[in-house]
């Protein structure tokens, strides 16, 4: 077929790549930007009747709306993106996304109108989440669909370099308007990090309109055999799309646990927000030379070990990486975030795009890969800080935290085992990985579903 060979096109899959590694750095940009203003100001901007604890753990329950709405999101566009085509959504995504973070930018405080600021507060971050949730999906199928018989997860894992960076992006502007004086911080300075969304939306679409639909996409429309409902093919057999979810609960705790939940705990702790941040961008900037490695890993000895050895390096430095940040040494916060999100996350995170794409057949793989991975972020990564700002005021100590990061870990490392190895599966052919380890091929496309 003429949609498969062009799969085969080299400088058309580096396009796609590039695009794929842009938009979704400037979505995730977007979206982890929020984490960080709300656990530094939002709690008194937007929750002022609160005490301190409580206005965190309200701020981190708007953090935590977005999360809820990217399940959602992963589903309304899983389903356009399988019935429509990948790029069109992809588009869609990142105008909601740089729309609805610029708007945060120009919201009002509780002093300006009362209760109606938080209101908005949480609808606009509903909309980031519906967003987010739609975007991940279709760049990473986009790219795996395009790599055709070349190494999956080395490519895949160019978009997964869309968060890290993002984190980069993200951390780094709050840093420079986090060093204004305190007032002027909380006067407007928060906003600036999210007014520059406009800029970066109108970069990120000039990227994505240069990239033609996913090849295999164009196939399954050429023979007439999308998929009328994907989500019910999809829930039917659901057992693809639960391994999904929990393979990757590991790497979203460890990711919100280490970023956003981190920055608030730290200053608890005594460090500055400048510390703090910088810890953070050291570590993002470390996993931007891990998570290709882990994917070029994954390809080698398949996505299963590489994920596995990510899961368990993780557990083992939970309880080090909190006794690091207690030490309350600015030299040992940065080991430690280097450490836990640079290195043990990321290696669990670098093979996930291509593990996730490789569970799922052309028809339905929108649908199956966004809802899956997103019904992880919801868990793993959309309510960690939410229970961990709770256990915190109940308890005091970093020890319950270093738990649930352990189990996290735990999920995942769990999961994996059960899963079999799908880096040599032919995506045309064959969606394995709803069986487990010792089990047979699947035949076709939708086979494990």
């Amino acid at each position: 077929m003429t949609a498969v060979r062009d799969a085969q096109d080299p400088r058309q899959l580096r396009r796609v790549a590039l695009s794929g590694l842009i938009g979704t750095a400037v979505e995730f940009y977007d979206f982890l930007v929020y984490g960080t203003v709300a656990a530094l100001v939002f709690g008194d901007l937007f929750f002022p009747a609160a005490d301190p604890a409580a206005g965190t753990v309200a701020a981190f329950g708007t953090f935590a709306a977005g999360y809820v709405a990217r399940p959602l999101g992963g589903i309304v566009f899983g389903h356009f993106g399988d019935r429509l085509g990948r790029k069109a959504m992809m588009l869609t995504t990142m105008v909601l996304m740089g729309v609805g973070s610029f708007l945060i930018g120009l919201l009002p405080t509780y002093d300006a109108i009362g209760v109606w600021a938080p209101v908005l507060l949480v609808l606009l971050r509903v909309v980031q989440g519906v967003a987010i949730g739609g975007e991940w999906g279709g760049a990473t199928l986009m790219v795996a669909e395009h790599a055709g018989g070349r190494p999956r997860g080395r490519w895949t894992s160019l978009t997964q370099l869309g968060a890290p960076l993002g984190t980069v992006l993200s951390t780094g502007v709050v840093t420079l308007v986090a060093a204004l004086p305190d007032e002027q911080f909380r006067t407007w300075g928060w906003r600036v990090p999210f007014l520059l969304s406009l800029v970066l939306l109108f970069a990120g679409l000039y990227v994505r309109l240069k990239v033609a639909e996913s090849p295999l996409f164009r196939a399954v429309k050429e023979e007439r055999t999308a998929a009328r409902l994907p989500l019910f093919d999809v829930v039917r057999r659901p057992r693809a799309v639960l391994l999904a979810a929990c393979v990757g609960i590991g790497p979203f705790v460890a990711q919100s646990l280490l970023t956003s939940f981190m920055v608030s705990y730290a200053v608890g702790q005594g460090f500055t927000r400048t510390q703090v941040l910088t810890g953070v961008t050291l570590a993002s900037c470390t996993a931007l030379l891990v998570l290709p490695c882990a994917g070029a890993l994954s390809d080698r000895f398949g996505r299963r070990p590489v994920v596995l050895a990510g899961a368990v390096l993780s557990a083992a430095t939970a309880f080090p990486v909190f006794a690091l940040v207690d030490s309350g040494r600015p030299g040992l916060l940065i080991v430690a975030l280097v450490l836990g999100h640079g290195v043990a996350q990321s290696t669990m995170y670098g093979p996930l795009g291509a593990l996730l794409t490789e569970m799922f057949g052309t028809r339905v793989r929108y649908t199956g890969a966004s809802l899956g991975y997103q019904t992880a972020t919801l868990l793993g990564a959309g309510f960690s800080p939410l229970i961990a700002g709770s256990l915190l005021a109940s308890y005091g100590g970093s020890t319950p935290v270093a738990l649930l990061l352990t189990a996290g870990a735990a999920v995942t490392a769990l999961t994996v085992w059960w899963l079999r190895e799908t880096s040599g599966d032919r995506l045309e052919s064959a969606a394995p990985t709803a069986s487990t380890s010792s089990a047979p091929p699947a035949t076709s496309a939708e086979g494990a579903l």
